[in-house]
């Protein structure tokens, strides 16, 4: 039985939240108000408001968390087994399933790096016609071939395909998976063209990059790096000099692929061998993450990587990160809020808790600036000013 009762209210006029305790996403608190919503927005504090009111004075109210990693198209099938090749309405309706789950944990913006049946369910959660988190799509990612094949206009080409098919940025391979050896696949004169290419066309180019490629996507001026295991402290310190945003995962992506490993094993690179690699190497993402929360100028935003059996439990990653990267419970929080809003180029709406921006807002039960384990116990989800959860007491 679920724990949580489901609450879809469209506002038809002013909905008024009274809040003790309110953080404001830059690692701000707030003191106690009343917040007005109106319009979608968030359109002033006044403590004498009045209108549909929810009381969390018992909670922590915060902007809605950015996952800058996310692969909604990833789920378990009937079987219970990934579901590698689902009809085009398992597809569908796995995807939706994923992003309600999304949701309902508190994420109330994600980036998914990846696939083409993205866009019809960004484009339906726009359009109100399902409810989940505002999805930024890359679509199909770019892909390197490991040699120097593929012309300059080839490469432009494939960005600017992407950018007629509604991607909202690109994603490039710039090394293999850590399964099979994470080696290089781009050259930094690749890469450059690339992200050149991108930026042009105003989109950001995310990076899936391993050891020295770190750097190398930094040199070439890409918007954002993944993952960097094997990274060296001079690849890190490359991120801060380029001011190229940084995206380790460290909290739930190879926790949850050993947790559901018979789930996975036997598709495509999911082997033993692989999974041997993951568990591994796990400590390496522990310490490159600790090269990213400690070296100065890097700019280390939120993200997952959740695939099938990790949605809804993003989460995680928070916990992870102040446990095992030296994060502060603030800075773990700020980096899912406005820092991650600025690297997705919304920082002007969404990730900080201010009259104008988007009503983008949870609560928790109680204070993860102090315990950060409180992240996963959201309940209150609101989302463009839409009511999606609300578990609590006080509503009237």
């Amino acid at each position: 039985m679920l724990g949580w009762a489901f609450a879809l209210v469209v506002a038809q006029e002013p909905i008024v939240l009274e809040a003790g305790r309110i953080l404001d996403g830059r690692g701000g608190v707030i003191p106690a108000t009343r917040i007005v919503v109106s319009g979608g927005r968030i359109e002033r504090f006044d403590p004498a408001a009045t209108g549909r009111r929810y009381d969390l004075g018992g909670y922590t109210l915060m902007p809605g968390w950015i996952d800058g990693h996310v692969h909604l198209d990833s789920f378990f099938g009937a079987d219970g087994r990934l579901a590698a090749e689902p009809t085009p309405a398992e597809l569908a309706l796995g995807t939706a399933g994923s992003a309600w789950r999304t949701l309902l944990a508190g994420f109330t913006t994600v980036q998914a790096l990846g696939e083409a049946s993205d866009k019809p369910v960004r484009d339906a959660i726009d359009r109100g016609l399902l409810a989940g988190p505002r999805i930024l799509t890359s679509l199909e990612w770019i892909e390197g071939k490991g040699d120097s094949s593929g012309s300059d206009d080839d490469l432009r080409a494939l960005v600017r395909l992407r950018k007629a098919q509604g991607a909202d940025l690109v994603k490039i391979f710039a090394s293999k998976s850590m399964r099979v050896g994470a080696g290089p696949t781009l050259s930094e004169h690749q890469l450059r063209v690339l992200c050149d290419e991108a930026r042009a066309l105003g989109l950001r180019s995310v990076v899936h990059a391993y050891r020295s490629q770190v750097a190398v996507a930094a040199r070439a001026g890409c918007s954002q790096v993944e993952h960097a295991t094997y990274a060296t402290g001079a690849d890190i310190r490359a991120l801060a000099e380029h001011g190229t945003y940084f995206s380790p995962q460290v909290g739930i992506v190879i926790q949850n692929y050993l947790e559901n490993k018979a789930r996975y094993l036997g598709f495509g690179n999911y082997t033993e061998e692989g999974f041997r690699i993951m568990e591994r190497d796990l400590p390496l993402d522990f310490e490159v993450c600790r090269l990213g929360v400690g070296t100065p100028g890097v700019k280390t935003i939120f993200s997952t990587d959740a695939t099938a059996g990790a949605h809804g439990r993003n989460a995680e990653e928070f916990v992870v990160r102040v446990r095992e990267c030296g994060q502060t419970a603030m800075a773990a929080l700020v980096s899912a809020q406005s820092l991650a809003a600025e690297a997705l180029g919304m920082g002007d709406r969404i990730g900080t808790l201010a009259p104008g921006y988007q009503a983008d807002l949870i609560a928790t039960d109680g204070d993860p600036s102090v315990d950060i384990t409180a992240t996963r116990r959201v309940v209150f989800v609101m989302r463009a000013g839409v009511v999606y959860r609300w578990d609590g007491r006080g509503k009237r």
